[in-house]
């Protein structure tokens, strides 16, 4: 209660001697009367806890699923204990909400109800204007507006329906009020086209959804740039006051069409139907509307137009062009005199009309003498004016002439043309000029004074001289002057280039004709100049807060007329008093050119090579003007057109810094950035935008996220998973956009990926068929296999059959699915996967035959050939479409699964053979066939009988085959062995004489030797093995045969350890046999099984006696004595010499004679010990045999030992 009054009751029930409770949680809840700011709750109140509720709170959820967890109190209902609904107001339009409830009393606050189901209210009119709103000149006819955007929070609606809406009118409320929309809620500027130069407009912005449109912004005003003039000045009018001047006038140009301060205007002339450029006059200031122009051509008709320009350049001049001509005056000499036709006595003249009459031609005098005469001595006769030509009449032969003609207009006789002639029969073409010369003071930069001496006139004055001149260094001769006077000796060769070489030449004409052209002048290089062009600004942006960034194209190389020594900037503030025009100062003269109403701060650039240059030091918020021009040596070039830039917001000039990704889920990554250094912000950061794209497709993946809040972080949702995302951030301000940041990769998380693109079926038969599928689009992550699911769409049999097949890895893409029934149809699901599955695809497909496919072949037999199979069949119905090829089709007799196995069977056959290689050997098949039309599959033909592809064995791979064979090469190997041993034992020994008769022993010669070895004995060769036998040897028949037994260790032959000889024996047969010896190579070592093979042979009958190896030693007691075998354990005699010994070293391969080259060798590999038998031979007085077997003496072997041939 104050003293106005009591206020409202606040009441509580408490039921006394009860203590209180803490209350319930109120209980189903419900949401009704949603909108656009507010909603109802329902609910059921819990336990008050014995006493009366005080408060109810509602706690609320904010933002879709997953963006805001917490719970917050947004509303409280007070002093309403018995309430069942609340209106829960200040909702935000178009924003998710779940709602929880408590109750309070006395105790303390409830435990919260169970939450709400997640809502939305409903849309509504954004609430608030975008904010910053600015308005700068962007050219003479268009305004930059720039705003910043609606913080999502505000749209009130559905995103996609949020736009900008911008509305403009000119400030002096003349005109139309223009609006203008845009779509896209995150644009923040936009350039307002066609507008006026030089006009002042204000502009609003409001933005809106798809309910409605907010308020509108603030105004704000903008000029457009200034321009030049877009009309001339009008009522003009010429006077001409004399023949050489006139007096034009004009009034101001209309306020519309100024587009900006008129400084001045320029009367603009020239002579009508003339191509020469126009001239200007300049009239400095907007006081005076009229100029005098001086120096003009006499009794000219003149082309005038005036136009009036401002800072910007020269406005259009006024239409249509007035015509005014000056007044006459005498007129100029006659032009082109010559005399085409000279006698001894008379001559013919002809002329031209005078380039400038200065008037019209009344009449025309001819004056001529003998030049050596007066004046007062001269014919005088006056002609029509339209004549052109005169003859003169008895004149003196061989006389100088001088003629002279005058023309007449109404101002009286004006300048006469003078020629002399010569009446002689004998005139010639003159000779050339001397070569032109060129003093260096008269060199300029564009004309130079050319002097020459004349050539002979071939007794025919000189009419004229012609001059050309060529550019050096490839240029073409141009005719510079063709109308040089006779009497001339040099000429102001003009309209050259500054800084060009050029070379020129002079050739003289009378009336006979040309002469040649005098000799090339030497070059030379006209001066230079100052620039004709000046450099084009391509572009001023505000660099920094205090410096503007321009760019520059430099004048082509021609217009800079000589060397480029640098560029030159001016600028200057533009000051505007009232948006409506600029500040200017009085002037003190009123004769004050325009230019001094402003003044240029200059900065001079060095160097020819420059394209950009930072402007510092500039004031803030201030709009500056800049012209450039470049110079030279010769001076400074024409400015350019003023540039325009505002000084005091600039980009961002520095990327956001440490730019970083995080993998959050496989549709979410997660950006971080620092924002760029505060010097390179040039200003508040209102936002920045972050680029993402596709790192293999950025032309087309590529998207932007803007923040409008100067934020460090972003989350880029809705991505692609599993794919590489390349992201850049920059800043921006009011002033715009600043640099990217360097790319960086992130990678979202696998996901499952989306369905396969397409199902394809092909090679459709009654039972089976070939499925197909193209990859999912989005893989999202490393595809690990598909799941093809197929079922008969109705049950088949009553029985409905779901297979499941998993294919593994990323392909084949493809399956052969052969279980199916006939005429059904089938429903295929495909899905792919990578750590999960994926949607599926669905298509279905009917087994065949098809409506119009062919009908069955007829039963197919089969008839085999070796391992070829051979299907016959007969041909069927073709359907509704003739037979394009045929297909067998395949199954094992116990499986029952068809399948294809031969296609593209030409129709034409009804026959095919293949190989039983593509069989699986040792299963029975069936086979049948199937026609195929464009129609489909047809109908297979009945099945064969089955047949086993178990393939015939050829004969060769037969058992008994082998056993022939191997019989027949036991059978050979036996005979080869038998007729090897029987040519091995017959060895045959020379007839020799008796020992006991003859003195002198016999010894086989060399000669004999090669008879034996070439009477097709076979010769025996024990190379690589080891004779590791004992030999025992007998006659039968006359016949010497060896019997071999295996004994360890011991040689083939008696052992000759046992044999005794003295040092005499061996003296003597080292003495008697020197080439006889040789080395027979056994390693001691090691101890062959193998048994060598015998030969036999018959013994020569050229010898009386028959000698053998045993009665050799027998015939002697002292070997006989030899053959008592040694105990064991004693070492042998001395008769075996041991040798370390190789088969290739020739110390060890004795010769029969000097003149041998078959040599025999009986050795063993590597170094093996070699047992030398030392056997003493016969005196020469005794008959000794040495018997040696053919075998031994074969072409490339060595002659066996002497005394032991036999043993090999």
């Amino acid at each position: 209660m104050t003293s106005k009054g009591q206020g409202q009751v606040s009441s509580s029930t408490i039921s006394s001697g009860v203590p209180p409770e803490l209350p319930g949680a109120p209980t189903n809840l419900g949401i009704s009367n949603i909108g656009p700011r507010s909603v109802t709750l329902q609910f059921r109140p819990g336990y008050d806890g014995k006493t009366s509720i005080s408060r109810w709170l509602v706690e609320a959820q904010v933002g879709q699923i997953g963006e805001n967890e917490e719970w917050e109190l947004i509303h409280q209902l007070a002093n309403d204990p018995d309430a069942r609904s609340m209106e829960v107001p200040n909702l935000h339009p178009y924003m998710y909400y779940s709602f929880r409830l408590r109750q309070v009393n006395i105790v303390g606050t409830s435990p919260p109800s169970v939450p709400s189901r997640r809502m939305q209210t409903l849309q509504a009119p954004p609430d608030v204007a975008p904010a910053n709103v600015t308005l700068r000149t962007a050219s003479e006819t268009s305004l930059w507006l720039r705003w910043m955007p609606l913080p999502e929070l505000e749209y009130n609606g559905n995103p996609e329906s949020v736009g900008y809406r911008l509305r403009y009118t000119r400030a002096d409320g003349r005109g139309r009020t223009v609006a203008h929309v845009i779509h896209d809620r995150v644009e923040r500027e936009y350039t307002i086209e066609d507008l006026e130069e030089w006009t002042e407009y204000r502009v609003q912005v409001q933005a809106f959804n798809a309910i409605g449109a907010g308020p509108w912004s603030h105004v704000v005003l903008g000029r457009t740039r200034e321009s030049v003039p877009s009309s001339g000045p009008t009522n003009l009018s010429a006077l001409a006051t004399t023949s050489s001047s006139m007096l034009i006038r004009w009034n101001e140009i209309p306020e519309a069409d100024r587009n900006g301060l008129i400084l001045g205007y320029k009367v603009v002339y020239k002579e009508k139907d003339s191509d020469a450029r126009a001239q200007f006059w300049p009239v400095e200031g907007n006081a005076s509307h009229s100029a005098q122009l001086a120096g003009l051509g006499k009794y000219v008709l003149y082309e005038i137009r005036v136009l009036a320009f401002t800072r910007i350049g020269d406005g259009a001049p006024s239409t249509p062009p007035i015509l005014e001509r000056t007044l006459d005056d005498v007129p100029g000499p006659p032009v082109g005199i010559l005399f085409p036709e000279v006698r001894t006595t008379s001559v013919r003249l002809i002329w031209q009309p005078p380039a400038a009459p200065n008037g019209i031609i009344l009449a025309y005098q001819i004056t001529h003498r003998l030049n050596t005469t007066s004046a007062n001595a001269a014919t005088v006769e006056v002609l029509n004016p339209s004549a052109r030509q005169y003859t003169a009449t008895g004149l003196q032969p061989e006389s100088t002439y001088l003629f002279r003609i005058t023309a007449q207009t109404r101002k009286g006789w004006g300048e006469a043309a003078e020629a002399l002639v010569v009446t002689t029969e004998k005139r010639d073409r003159p000779q050339p000029p001397s070569k032109p010369m060129v003093q260096q003071e008269d060199v300029k930069a564009r004309s130079v004074l050319l002097c020459w001496e004349p050539g002979s006139d071939g007794l025919s004055p000189v009419r004229y001289y012609t001059v050309q001149s060529r550019e050096l260094p490839a240029g073409e001769w141009t005719l510079n002057s063709a109308s040089v006077s006779h009497n001339a000796t040099s000429f102001v060769v003009d309209r050259l280039k500054p800084f060009t070489s050029y070379k020129f030449r002079v050739k003289a004409t009378n009336d006979i004709g040309d002469s040649e052209y005098s000799q090339e002048s030497e070059s030379l290089t006209t001066l230079q100049a100052a620039p004709e062009e000046a450099p084009t600004i391509l572009s001023v942006t505000p660099h920094t807060t205090t410096s503007v960034l321009i760019h520059w194209q430099p004048p082509t190389e021609d217009k800079i007329n000589g060397i480029l020594l640098g560029f030159r900037i001016r600028y200057r503030e533009l000051v505007y008093d009232g948006l409506r025009g600029f500040t200017t100062r009085s002037l003190s003269s009123p004769g004050a050119k325009w230019a001094e109403l402003t003044r240029y701060a200059v900065r001079n650039l060095s160097g020819a090579g420059l394209t950009h240059h930072e402007l510092d030091n500039l004031s803030k918020h201030r709009r500056y003007e800049i012209r450039m021009s470049v110079y030279n040596a010769a001076g400074e070039g024409p400015s350019s057109t003023p540039q325009e830039v505002f000084v005091g917001e600039a980009v961002p000039t520095a990327p956001p810094q440490n730019v970083a990704i995080q993998t959050t889920t496989a549709t979410q990554l997660d950006i971080t950035w620092e924002p760029p250094p505060l010097e390179a912000q040039n200003g508040d950061i209102q936002g920045y935008k972050i680029y993402f794209w596709e790192a293999q497709r950025q032309n087309s993946t590529e998207r932007v996220k803007t923040l409008f809040l100067p934020e460090n972080g972003a989350k880029l949702k809705n991505l692609t998973g599993y794919t590489s995302y390349l992201i850049t951030v920059s800043a921006f301000n009011a002033a715009g956009d600043g640099p990217r940041s360097a790319p960086v990769r992130g990678r979202t998380q696998q996901a499952a990926p989306s369905a396969p693109s397409t199902i394809r079926f092909s090679e459709l038969t009654t039972t089976s068929v070939n499925v197909s599928w193209e990859p999912p689009l989005l893989p999202n992550g490393i595809l690990e296999g598909y799941r093809l699911v197929y079922e008969p769409c109705m049950p088949v049999d009553g029985v409905s059959k779901i297979v499941t097949v998993d294919v593994k890895g990323s392909s084949p893409l493809w399956m052969k699915v052969k279980d199916l029934a006939e005429g059904v149809t089938y429903r295929f699901r495909i899905r792919a996967k990578t750590f999960a599955y994926g949607p599926e695809i669905e298509a279905n497909i009917t087994t065949g035959p098809g409506e119009g496919a062919p009908g069955p072949p007829g039963e197919p037999f089969i008839s085999r050939y070796g391992s070829a199979i051979t299907i016959h069949w007969a041909n069927g119905d073709p359907g509704k479409g003739p037979i394009t090829r045929y297909v067998i089709e395949a199954r094992p007799s116990d499986e029952g699964l068809w399948d294809i196995l031969i296609k593209d069977i030409p129709r034409e056959v009804t026959s095919y053979t293949f190989s039983m290689d593509i069989l699986k050997q040792g299963v029975s098949y069936d086979f049948r066939v199937i026609a195929v039309n464009d129609y489909g599959y047809g109908t297979p033909s009945a099945p064969s009988p089955s047949v086993s592809a178990q393939k015939a064995n050829p004969f060769y791979e037969e058992w008994w085959f082998l056993v022939v064979i191997a019989l027949v090469g036991l059978i050979f190997i036996l005979l080869l062995v038998f007729v090897l041993i029987i040519h091995g034992q017959s060895k045959k020994y020379a007839k020799k004489s008796d020992s006991g008769n003859n003195s002198k022993a016999n010894a086989l010669s060399h000669g004999e030797m090669v008879s034996l070895d070439e009477s097709s004995f076979p010769a025996l060769e024990l190379n690589n093995r080891r004779l590791s036998v004992k030999n025992s040897f007998c006659r039968k028949n006359g016949i010497y045969t060896r019997a071999s037994v295996s004994l360890p260790r011991s040689p083939p032959r008696p052992s000759p350890g046992s044999l005794h000889y003295s040092d005499e024996d061996v003296t003597k047969y080292n003495d008697l046999i020197p080439a006889e010896s040789s080395s027979l190579t056994e390693k001691p070592s090691e101890i062959s099984d193998s048994q060598g093979s015998d030969s036999e042979y018959e013994v020569d009958q050229n010898h009386q006696k028959a000698h053998s190896f045993v009665n050799h030693y027998i015939s002697d007691p002292t070997y006989y004595n030899s053959w008592r075998r040694q105990q064991k354990g004693i070492s042998r005699a001395q008769g075996y010499s041991y040798t370390e010994s190789d088969s290739g070293d020739p110390d060890h391969c004795p010769l029969f004679n000097s003149t041998s080259t078959q040599q025999g060798s009986l050795f063993r590999p590597k170094v093996s010990r070699t047992p030398t038998p030392q056997t003493p031979v016969n005196p020469p007085s005794q008959q000794s045999t040495l018997y040696r077997p053919p075998s031994s003496l074969a072409p490339g072997s060595r002659a066996p030992i002497a005394g032991f041939s036999s043993f090999v």
